[in-house]
């Protein structure tokens, strides 16, 4: 009789344990805010309440690696369905594994393809049957993946040194640690753009770059006039991957024109980079008309590479209508001879005037 009762708590327990079901609603791709990770639905057909606690787990889909676990506090189920939300299972204990990951209630979270596992454990439960592990599969994509800006698509260069532009995903919100890498390829005979990006070796790969501009390094191959080149912006959110752009091509119809500058001989500023250079002594001498009235503006010095670094940064007086500038280089650290550097001018309406030069050392 004993082992008959023993027997009977035993099935018992295998029946609550596969009486209580437990399904998660998530959206299998877009904009997804934390607290959504917590939309299930329970359903218990045991004739008895019982108390369980939802534990969640989120992981790098690609990697494995754990980015975020929560568990939710004890919460009495009835027979019967039940629509839990975040707000019914609060307060959730989260333990965080990535920097990434907004620490807020009702954070957005960051892009990403990622795996959601979900375990409900039955509190006093002695079976050994509880319920297993459920894992799905979603996608956090932002509203705008990072779109491509100049060079445009298919067009002609009249310069070997072009510069990288793109617009950022949006929302920025979305993401802590917001980086890109770059990547330009030849596009060989019988070949897609995107697939010269997929297969062949990249003739430049630039990873990590916080800034949303690129200028080809002067010290990198040389682009052939005779060759299309593919190139394309892949975002990330620290190491997780957030979307790439379109691939666009280009080609290099001409060698950058190169001006000597000489004492007297002022070059005009202009809005769009074009394929000239100028070979600067001690000094860079420009040309810039005045429209905004603004009595000064900030200058900058970068380096053409693929670090785009800041060497200086400085203010220079201005009147109204046409100036000739004479901004002095001396021996600024970071400012080598023979390479490519960028001077730009940002006025009152937060516009750049800017133009290449190369700074040539007496010897």
């Amino acid at each position: 009789m004993k082992k008959f009762l023993c027997l009977l708590l035993i099935l018992s327990g295998f029946r609550t344990a596969a009486q209580v079901s437990m399904t998660v609603q998530l959206p299998p791709a877009g904009v997804l805010l934390k607290s959504q990770l917590w939309n299930i639905m329970l359903a218990s057909a045991a004739g008895r309440s019982m108390d369980v606690r939802v534990t969640m787990r989120l992981s790098d889909a690609r990697t494995n690696q754990p980015i975020l676990t929560g568990i939710s506090r004890s919460l009495t189920v009835n027979k019967g369905a039940r629509q839990l939300q975040a707000a019914d299972l609060m307060p959730v204990h989260y333990e965080y594994f990535s920097s990434t990951i907004d620490r807020s209630a009702n954070g957005l979270l960051p892009a990403g393809n990622y795996l959601a596992c979900y375990s409900l454990y039955i509190e006093g439960d002695k079976s050994g049957t509880q319920p297993g592990e459920d894992c799905m599969p979603f996608t956090v994509e932002p509203v705008s993946p990072p779109l491509l800006n100049s060079p445009a698509d298919k067009s002609e260069l009249s310069f070997s040194l072009p510069q990288f532009t793109w617009l950022p995903p949006a929302p920025l919100n979305m993401f802590s640690d917001l980086n890109y890498d770059v990547t330009l390829t030849e596009v060989h005979d019988h070949q897609s753009p995107a697939e010269a990006i997929q297969q062949n070796i990249p003739v430049l790969r630039a990873p990590g770059l916080r800034n949303i501009f690129m200028n080809y390094p002067s010290g990198g191959v040389s682009l052939d006039t005779g060759t299309t080149y593919a190139w394309s912006v892949t975002a990330r959110n620290g190491n997780l991957f957030v979307a790439q752009t379109e691939t666009w091509t280009f080609r290099v119809k001409g060698a950058d024109k190169v001006i000597d500058s000489a004492k007297g001989a002022y070059v005009q500023l202009r809005k769009e980079l074009d394929g000239t250079v100028v070979r600067c002594g001690e000094s860079i001498q420009v040309s810039y008309v005045n429209e905004t009235g603004d009595s000064t503006a900030r200058y900058e010095l970068l380096a053409l590479d693929y670090t785009s670094r800041t060497i200086f940064t400085g203010t220079i007086s201005l009147k109204r209508g046409s100036n000739h500038l004479d901004i002095p280089l001396g021996y600024r650290r970071g400012l080598d001879g023979n390479k490519i550097y960028l001077f730009r001018l940002l006025n009152g309406r937060n516009e750049y005037w800017q133009m290449k030069f190369i700074r040539v050392r007496k010897d």
